[in-house]
């Protein structure tokens, strides 16, 4: 990636090539302001990644924004101006654009901020050096905190004194676990200093909402290998806090599982095999997340075979409790019991109500069908019509 002042964002690079991006870009600079891309979107267009969200930055006040806005005929909102962000809406498109800003005074989860035209003022009030990088309108990547160095080795680094941008947010301790799982080098390995810092203030973690610790886990949960981060988690101390009873012993197996058979990481899945109390509440699962983590805790690990399952609950639900006996087991499943699931899931009981009345009525009626269905499953779904009402 080499020296700032030498680095561009690839030229592909979608917001790049946006033309009402430009725009709004255009809006700012044509009123003699800064106005820059950062963050995510930065980062992720010079790892070569999929676009994130776009963000951007500017030296102009969000009035000015508002007003030169106004002047060149765009609409602009006034989504957060108290903090300093302006949406300037092009094409149907919305762009956040935010004043740059320095911390006055925070709490651990809100800060008081005022505004500057510093962009390295507003550099040091992110979290990570990887996520302060800046980049013109025209592709030319700002780095005013030496985060390409970091960008480059994969090295997940606070942005100066540690401790004090963890007690800045809190949400920062969960979120360096996010990004270790995501963006990390296991060969660079963690910072010791952003470990330290992170163990010195656990008590933090209890003041952030349920559904912000949620957001940031699923998120965790969704990285190809989260196992590193989550070992991490757990001795640094942040596992038990934030997953009471949760034991991180089962991820790098499920892992392994997955990849080894094609399987897409299923989160609540991994979810189920960390385990812990309360985790729905504790993680402000939504009804339907809840209901899937509750029924895989429920046959996941025993219970009715996975062809069952898959019958009953669907394709999904069968391969993730595959997994979840895999690990109880220590032992991957077979991948032809993946095929044996898909075949389960598709299948259609070949018996209706009418084909048993008027013998059978009511409870009786009820009876039959389950126990036809039984004999139907045992038989690995292979008897058809004729065969489970002649065996009557």
């Amino acid at each position: 990636m080499g020296n700032a002042h030498e680095t561009m964002i690839p030229a592909g690079t979608r917001w790049l090539q946006d033309e009402d991006a430009q725009r709004v870009c255009r809006v700012v600079e044509d009123g003699g302001h800064r106005i820059y891309f950062v963050g995510g979107c930065v980062r992720d267009a010079l790892l070569g990644l999929p676009d994130s969200d776009v963000d951007l930055s500017t030296d102009a006040a969000p009035q000015e924004v508002m007003a030169l806005a106004k002047a060149a005929g765009v609409k602009a909102v006034p989504t957060g101006i108290d903090h300093g962000t302006v949406t300037l809406v092009s094409g149907g498109k919305p762009f956040e654009i935010t004043t740059f800003r320095r911390d006055v005074e925070t709490d651990g989860r809100r800060a008081v901020v005022a505004f500057s035209t510093d962009i390295a003022e507003d550099a040091r009030r992110r979290d990570f050096t990887m996520n302060a990088l800046y980049a013109t309108p025209q592709g030319r990547v700002i780095d005013p905190l030496e985060g390409l160095a970091d960008l480059e080795a994969r090295r997940l680094r606070f942005i100066e004194d540690a401790g004090r941008r963890i007690r800045e947010d809190y949400l920062r301790t969960l979120r360096y676990f996010r990004f270790m799982a995501w963006y990390g080098d296991p060969e660079t390995g963690p910072d010791p200093e952003a470990l330290d810092a992170i163990a010195s203030n656990l008590d933090g973690l209890e003041t952030l909402s349920a559904e912000r610790v949620g957001q940031e886990i699923r998120k965790l949960l969704r990285a190809p290998d989260p196992a590193p981060a989550l070992a991490l988690m757990r001795q640094t101390g942040v596992l038990p806090v934030v997953l009471r009873g949760g034991d991180d012993r089962w991820i790098a197996m499920m892992v392994h599982f997955e990849q080894s058979l094609g399987l897409a990481p299923d989160w609540i899945c991994r979810l189920a095999a960390l385990g812990g109390e309360g985790v729905d509440q504790r993680l402000r699962l939504s009804k339907a997340e809840a209901k899937y983590l509750a029924l895989l805790q429920e046959v996941g690990f025993a219970g009715p075979s996975l062809p069952e399952l898959a019958y009953r609950h669907g394709a999904e639900l069968a391969r993730a409790a595959a997994l979840l006996r895999g690990c109880l087991a220590e032992e991957m499943p077979e991948p032809s019991v993946l095929e044996t699931i898909q075949k389960a899931a598709e299948a259609r009981f070949p018996v209706k109500a009418k084909d048993l009345m008027p013998r059978f009525q009511g409870p009786e009626l009820g009876a039959e069908i389950a126990r036809l269905e039984g004999l139907w499953i045992a038989s690995d779904f292979t008897l058809d019509r004729d065969a489970l009402l002649d065996g009557r």
